[in-house]
């Protein structure tokens, strides 16, 4: 199994502006950005969702050759099991124990099963695609928490972070999902009231943050820094990453997205050609001013570490 490829896992609460850093990473030479590969299990096999090219995940070519390389074929994956095995290991509720818990014992076991699907995976890809870097978008601390038991210091962190007002204002929309197909079981992207989008955007960040003192290398990064100096940060973003080359220049007039092969997320994935960075702060002309005094109590433990 190829071993030689460098884990760059993207994580933060969803609507926080990381897909577009995930896509700006994706076009540095030798990196390849894999979208969320935490729903692949159901969206790409079960569901048969389309893949970032616009095909559906059986008939893109690249993904039929990673399954071929990683598993010896999709066919051989039983996708129901594989769900299974997700929901006993990859779950908020494990992260306590996926924190702090021994090494061993049967929650370990299941992490050590679960997290070699993703190795052969991440293998796969790299072995199809070329590159050194992969980069995994799928945000969910659950995941980076198990990634962690078997990549260690392997593992890089890179950690976004939003104002939780402007978070909680973008889940709050309904969004049609593009991707979805005639098998889904989500046709529009998940809705969160007020409270409990400011609930999950406390658990998401202080478990990341758990990591990062447990030793992970992580770089945080704010969505706020990030669109108001988008050069800056994101070459500071690029040499966390591990690129060495030339920057890429985001500023001035933009910079081109080629096709890609991201599974799920946000459906900017599905974007491409020139596309600049501009910054998003409509909320905080359209967000009720009760949704907004909510979302900062329930926030305010966290909020000032990150200067909102």
């Amino acid at each position: 199994m190829h071993d030689g490829y460098r884990l760059v896992f993207v994580g933060g609460m969803g609507r926080s502006g990381s897909t577009l850093i995930e896509r700006l990473l994706g076009e540095l030479p030798g990196f390849y950005s894999v979208g969320e590969t935490v729903h692949l299990w159901r969206r790409g096999l079960v569901e048969d969702e389309r893949c970032g090219c616009g095909r559906s995940f059986s008939d893109c070519g690249f993904w039929v050759e990673v399954g071929r390389e990683a598993f010896g074929g999709w066919h051989r994956l039983d996708a129901d099991q594989v769900l299974r095995l997700k929901g006993g290991v990859d779950r908020t509720r494990f992260l306590p124990a996926l924190l702090h818990g021994p090494g061993d014992g049967p929650l370990a076991s299941r992490c050590e099963r679960y997290t070699e699907l993703y190795h052969r995976l991440y293998s796969a890809v790299s072995l199809v695609s070329g590159a050194r870097v992969i980069v995994d978008a799928s945000k969910h601390a659950s995941l980076a928490a198990c990634l962690r038991r078997r990549y260690g210091a392997r593992l890089h962190l890179l950690h976004v972070v939003r104002d939780p007002r402007a978070v909680a204002h973008s889940w709050a929309r309904r969004v049609a999902r593009p991707d979805a197909s005639e098998r889904s079981s989500e046709p529009e992207m998940a809705r969160y009231s007020p409270g409990r989008a400011a609930v999950q955007w406390m658990t998401q960040n202080a478990c990341l943050d758990a990591l990062s003192r447990r030793g992970t290398p992580t770089l945080r990064v704010r969505y706020e820094d990030f669109v108001a100096d988008p050069g800056g940060e994101f070459a500071r973003i690029a040499d966390f990453a591990g690129h060495t080359g030339a920057p890429l220049d985001v500023t001035g007039g933009g910079v081109d997205l080629s096709e890609g092969h991201a599974m799920s997320g946000n459906p900017m994935r599905f974007t491409n050609g020139r596309i600049g960075v501009r910054a998003d702060h409509g909320w905080r002309g359209a967000m009720p001013s009760w949704r907004r005094g909510l979302v900062a109590a329930v926030t305010a433990p966290l909020r000032g570490r990150y200067g909102y």
